[in-house]
């Protein structure tokens, strides 16, 4: 029976995966700061599960929860960072204490994990799989979000970092990078205005945990064996441009030249504005 342990594993994206991982009849610890989420949590599952609740802001939580799991319930086969927060910030509004925050539960917490999970794995031999939790935000800058898209483009960083040092102990390191998913947030409200034009990606919804977790199961997997390093992205085709902004040019708005239509678009100089 494999040994999964998720952070921020209570609700939301975190207890999606918790949940896909008890399904396939894995042994779980779940982290979360929250003791009476994670009771919730562990009484939904109805499988074996140990939980823990812990603060990840503090510097020495991380260590010391994937320790406590490997002391008490064996060795972990796969590490899922989940744990994050998202303060809407706009990059001149952010203070330092929000700033230190933000780096500590979404950058230092999920490093300092991979790193004892990687001590504790490369001293008994064994293999392991890390999954940390990204976000598309790391690759597109949104109003208000610029302080928690830097911590998500540096986890994805961070995330390369690990996979090109511990690939040769046999531990694979990866990202899975959500888009806009539907997850409720005392912190985070989001309107439906805003909900329904993130709708608008190319498969034309937005995601939902169970998305972000089926990805997270595979990943982690042996089907995925050969992959490290690797940034998935599961946002509905968001990452692959815009769709909803409008035609450069009509395709019945030409100019006949030598080598064919040109779009009426280019200019004298030949570039499309």
């Amino acid at each position: 029976m494999a040994h999964i342990l998720v952070t921020g594993a209570a609700g939301g994206i975190g207890g999606a995966i918790a949940e896909e991982f008890a399904a396939q009849g894995a042994f779980l610890t779940l982290v979360d700061r929250d003791p009476a989420a994670l009771r919730r949590t562990r009484a939904h599952l109805g499988t074996p599960v140990a939980t823990r609740a812990a603060d990840l802001t503090d510097p020495d939580a991380p260590t010391a929860v994937v320790e406590a799991a490997w002391a008490e319930h064996g060795p972990v086969d796969i590490l899922v960072n989940a744990a994050g927060v998202y303060p809407s910030l706009d990059m001149t509004d952010v203070d330092a204490p929000a700033w230190d925050r933000l780096f500590a539960v979404n950058l230092r917490a999920p490093v300092l994990a991979t790193a004892a999970f990687a001590r504790l794995a490369t001293g008994h031999g064994r293999p392991g799989s890390v999954i940390n939790i990204t976000s598309g935000a790391a690759q597109r800058a949104r109003p208000g979000g610029g302080p928690y898209a830097s911590s998500k483009a540096a986890l994805e960083m961070a995330t390369r970092a690990a996979a090109l040092e511990l690939g040769a102990h046999g531990i694979r390191v990866n990202a899975v990078s959500p888009g806009f998913v539907l997850v409720a947030s005392d912190c985070n409200p989001v309107s439906a205005e805003y909900a329904a034009a993130i709708g608008t990606n190319p498969l034309g919804r937005p995601g939902t945990p169970q998305d972000i977790a089926r990805a997270v199961r595979w990943l982690a997997g042996p089907d995925a064996s050969w992959i490290t390093g690797e940034i998935l992205r599961v946002d509905g085709g968001s990452s692959t441009g815009a769709l909803h902004l409008p035609r450069i040019w009509q395709p019945d708005d030409t100019r006949a030249t030598s080598s064919g239509p040109v779009p009426a678009a280019a200019s004298a100089e030949g570039h499309i504005r």
